[in-house]
């Protein structure tokens, strides 16, 4: 198959976590013999912060300044493709959306790897650019990173014909157990780009948690924040941390907090690709509670939850020995069911599949199950 992708970004995973996504399903993809060519506009922000090593050799980054300019490359791939995919805050998001529809031979999706933003945006009167002025009801399949509730709703307030729930996902080859680096050392670390709809969240669970224990070490790393976020004495941040450093990291921590934005949580079934990257790594998980998550991990014992300050410090007062049992069962969950080979796996069929086509009209499923 080949898979012609317009989406936001994946030479940089600056402040973007889809980056990391599509660059474990773009292996997983070639690997199963598949050929993937990736779209991207070519943005100061991102080409500032590139940390794409490389590609496989039967997938290409296009990156291009205009769409205008790159329009003829585009409907070329386009026509040649078995299958076309527009992804959610995808620059060109309409005009690519169009093209698909008009010209493409093989299956055409659009993936919404951000549904509950988009569905938050759309029921606050915002504008959503990334999404085409006809709606979804034209591509044959819409895939969505979230599910639950939310894939009604993509029926309902966009016309989605057929859906289908492609979660998140972590290649072990890049995310796995790694020798603890000193600079990253802390009792809790958190991995994450700020988001103010979590913020409330972050300082419950890991802000007030330093309060309460000067005497211990955390650490936060991502982009984005503000000068005027809470620090305290014993918050160590760093700016910006490539997926390369992800294992050292999560490696260097006692336990590691996860924290969903709040329009996720809200709506359920949204693993952040984070929870995968820990657990593949092989560190204990402490989340933040959403309906759904059982689905993924199973609280208690493969991952810890809290929802107050006082439940955050009682999971980190747990034994080591306690924290190793919950990683070690939390690692094999995610490398039986949340790799990225087995989301392409699942994407395969969802693009390729003619009865996983029309056994997900009007219902959620997971071909091969």
């Amino acid at each position: 198959m080949k898979l012609v992708v317009f989406g936001l970004a994946v030479s940089s995973s600056w402040g973007n976590g889809h980056a990391t996504l599509w660059r474990g399903l773009i292996r997983a993809l070639t690997r199963l013999g598949h050929e993937v060519v990736f779209f991207e506009r070519d943005v100061p922000w991102y080409a500032d912060t590139r940390d794409l090593q490389e590609l496989p050799l039967a997938a290409e980054l296009v990156l291009y300044a205009d769409w205008t300019l790159v329009l003829p490359r585009a409907r070329a791939e386009v026509a040649g493709a078995d299958a076309v995919m527009v992804t959610s805050f995808c620059p060109d998001g309409p005009a690519a959306s169009r093209l698909a529809w008009d010209e493409a031979r093989g299956t055409t999706a659009f993936y919404d790897m951000d549904t509950p933003v988009t569905l938050r945006r759309l029921e606050s009167g915002e504008a959503v650019d990334f999404l085409p002025p006809e709606g979804l009801g034209p591509f044959d399949l819409v895939l969505s990173y979230t599910g639950g509730v939310a894939l009604d709703l993509l029926r309902t307030r966009l016309g989605a014909r057929r859906v289908a729930a492609l979660y998140g996902h972590v290649d072990p080859d890049v995310h796995r157990p790694a020798t603890p680096d000193p600079t990253f050392r802390g009792d809790l670390s958190y991995l994450g780009t700020y988001a103010s709809d979590r913020q409330a969240a972050l300082e419950r669970l890991f802000v007030d948690v330093a309060r309460a224990r000067p005497g211990q070490r955390f650490v936060l790393a991502g982009a984005a924040y503000p000068r005027d976020f809470p620090w305290t004495d014993n918050i160590f941040f760093v700016k910006h941390l490539p997926p390369a450093q992800h294992s050292a990291f999560f490696a260097s921590s006692r336990l590691t907090l996860n924290v969903t934005r709040e329009a996720m949580a809200s709506m359920g079934w949204c693993p952040s690709g984070r929870l995968f990257e820990a657990a593949a790594c092989g560190v204990p998980l402490l989340s933040d509670t959403w309906a759904g998550l059982g689905d993924f991990f199973a609280p208690g014992t493969e991952i810890l939850t809290a929802r107050t300050t006082a439940e955050a410090i009682a999971a980190l007062d747990l034994t080591d020995a306690e924290l190793q049992r919950v990683s070690r069962a939390a690692r094999e969950r995610v490398l039986a069911q949340h790799t990225s080979a087995a989301r392409a796996a699942e994407l395969v069929a969802y693009l390729g599949g003619s009865s996983c086509l029309s056994a997900i009209q009007g219902e959620t499923v997971a071909c091969g199950e």
